[in-house]
């Protein structure tokens, strides 16, 4: 175990690359091709120059406040991670679009420019000479929606960071991906009337239309359609976060690679800057000690800068437990080790004993692969026992005091780290992979080639308990089967990350019909007792929420849908907070007015919603957002 590199990298290290290219995580960042990783870094000193001595084959990118990725040969990740200048290692991870593809109640139809919280004084602001980066799937850079009266461009920069620079065409200064083009370049193309020639000319493609969607509630308008986003004069900055892999999904160092970008080109260009980032994923303790949630809450730092971050839709997936051991209620079961009938959830109670917990997992029909991870402070000492549907047990902390070991239950093969805290985070992480024990060329041989389906349970077995808080996560619900859950989910601290970062204003969603809370949307932190991580107790997050449910937005068709999701919550909250910019920084009322300043402001606005009597809470945190009431009188 080396404890300058996160528990994932130093597992997908200590795992074979076939074994590895058959899990969700643990083969992202690493190229097939070239046997080379991404890794991110976090670095002091001359890290140019201290790699050029180890080899030229380690490619560098830095970014701000210390933070770089590194392209490595495999060969040479440990020679790397001995770097003096290097604190600290991770691998990317995948991200998911918060968008929710699932039934609901309604769809209202909701303008995202639209409605009280818009209107009066903030009616009369717009986003002028303000940026919002839209870091996301692309944008049809086409439409009317983001161009000017006279027919010009409103995207002063895009970076398609997907596309190979063909001749005349660069990546940004600093970088080694994509192409960018500016404003001038988007308006020759827009004047040419032949769509094929059009896009030899800009290239740029957003196949999904997810940050086509965004960009239009961000900062949309057409006149002639009468479509109004939430600031619909502010100036756009457009990354298409380049393809992780066949999945689609952006990884997080294309999100990092973005961020940097943007901030540097506000800096370079005066103006103050709104980042909109709608997605995230489950992996990490949610507590803001990873790389990525460090990282943002330094970018914030960075100029005249806010960042809103969507709190992701695992509200209601059932993929989280978080529960305590000296908690008095039952949630069933005993281990055949003669263990003490389980207890899960609630707050330590003072004549309390530590009690056996069992967890039971669902695991679906035809499931190729599954995460869990179980987060825990360092001070409690639990042994773990995991069963499969058919009885088989295994203890899964006994082999190792720390570090991968392996083992198969029921034709199903768990890799599994136990972690220690590190240098960056204090919590103790055991990682699970669960993998078919064969891959799907064995099927034909009557091995499986899915994982074994059934009620699965985990039973924590205190040891030497001082606080005797845990908490579970599964895969993302978008990776996972809707038939794979726990039995007994935790709806709190379902934020995903890095909506997790302590600086980013954290949107959730609400229904604006039903003025309710969304119930898929992340929720926060609600047991002020939290010893794990660094989340400070009373920390509210999410910050406010934002209409989520039927938003209109724009599509790639030439119309409009109905889109929801916090993904779409998070560019009203956008537009909300590039207005109260237009206000404080253009206009010359409050120059001060960016970073923490805003979040400040919108909390203080943020209209109480119906059926929620007490805020802020870990549902809707401070209320819904307002920006008329979040302007100073």
């Amino acid at each position: 175990m080396n404890q300058k590199r996160e528990n994932l990298l130093n597992l997908a290290l200590e795992t074979g690359a076939q074994e590895r290219a058959r899990t969700e995580d643990l083969n992202v960042g690493f190229d097939e091709n070239t046997r080379r990783w991404e890794l991110i870094v976090k670095y002091h000193g001359d890290l140019e120059a201290a790699v050029s001595q180890l080899s030229p084959a380690v490619a560098v990118e830095l970014l701000i406040a210390g933070y770089a990725i590194l392209t490595v040969p495999e060969g040479l990740v440990d020679a790397v991670t001995g770097l003096e200048q290097i604190e600290y290692l991770e691998k990317p991870k995948r991200y998911y679009y918060s968008l929710d593809i699932g039934p609901q109640d309604m769809y209202t139809g909701i303008s995202p420019g639209d409605g009280d919280c818009f209107g009066g004084t903030a009616r009369n602001l717009a986003g002028r000479g303000v940026l919002i980066l839209v870091a996301d799937s692309g944008i049809d850079w086409k439409r009317r929606d983001f161009q000017d009266s006279r027919g010009r461009t409103r995207i002063r920069y895009l970076w398609d960071q997907s596309l190979s620079p063909r001749e005349g065409e660069k990546p940004p200064e600093g970088f080694r991906i994509g192409a960018e083009y500016d404003a001038a370049a988007i308006d020759a193309a827009l004047q040419e009337s032949d769509p094929q020639k059009q896009f030899m000319m800009l290239p740029s493609i957003d196949v999904s239309g997810h940050g086509t969607a965004v960009a239009g509630i961000a900062a949309g308008f057409d006149s002639r359609t009468g479509y109004r986003g939430a600031a619909p004069e502010a100036e756009l900055l457009i990354v298409k976060l380049g393809v992780a892999d066949a999945l689609g999904f952006p990884r997080t160092t294309e999100l990092m690679r973005a961020v940097a970008w943007g901030v540097n080109k506000a800096v370079s260009m005066g103006m103050p800057l709104v980042v909109n980032l709608s997605f995230g994923n489950c992996y990490g303790a949610h507590d803001g000690s990873s790389l990525i949630e460090r990282f943002l809450d330094n970018a914030a730092e960075i100029g005249r800068t806010v960042i809103c971050v969507g709190s992701g839709n695992e509200g209601a997936s059932a993929g989280h437990v978080a529960g305590n051991v000296y908690a008095g209620t039952n949630v069933g079961g005993s281990i055949n080790t003669g263990g003490i009938r389980g207890a899960a959830g609630g707050q330590r109670q003072e004549s309390a004993r530590p009690q056996n917990v069992r967890v039971e997992l669902a695991v679906a029909n035809y499931e190729r692969n599954l995460r869990v991870q179980l987060w825990q402070n360092y001070s409690d000492e639990y042994r773990i026992f995991l069963t499969a549907p058919g009885g088989q047990q295994a203890e899964l902390t006994a082999p190792v005091d720390g570090g991968k070991f392996t083992l198969t239950l029921e034709g199903t093969q768990i890799l599994a780290y136990q972690g220690e805290p590190t240098p960056y985070a204090v919590a103790k992480e055991l990682y699970l992979e669960f993998l078919p024990a064969s891959s799907g060329a064995d099927a034909g041989a009557g091995r499986a080639a899915y994982l074994t389906n059934g009620i699965w349970s985990f039973v924590l077995w205190p040891v030497r308990v001082v606080s005797g808080q845990f908490y579970f996560y599964l895969s993302d619900s978008a990776a996972r089967s809707t038939g794979t859950f726990f039995y007994t989910p935790s709806p709190e601290v379902t934020l995903t990350i890095p909506s997790t970062a302590a600086k980013v204003i954290t949107v959730g969603a609400y229904n604006e019909v039903y003025d309710s809370y969304a119930d898929f949307s992340g929720r926060g932190y609600a047991d002020v007792d939290r010893t794990v991580g660094v989340v400070t107790a009373g920390l509210v997050k999410p910050d406010l929420v934002a209409p989520g449910v039927g938003i209109y937005a724009p599509n790639l068709y030439g119309g409009y849908s109905e889109v929801t999701g916090t993904s779409f919550a998070t560019p009203i909250a956008a537009g909300g907070a590039a207005r109260l910019m237009e206000w404080g920084i253009v206009q010359g009322n409050d120059p001060f007015l960016y970073g923490e300043k805003i979040k400040a402001y919108l909390r203080a606005g943020a209209r109480a919603l119906r059926g929620e009597t007490q805020t802020p809470n870990n549902r809707v945190g401070f209320g819904a957002l307002c920006v008329a009431n979040s302007l100073p009188d």
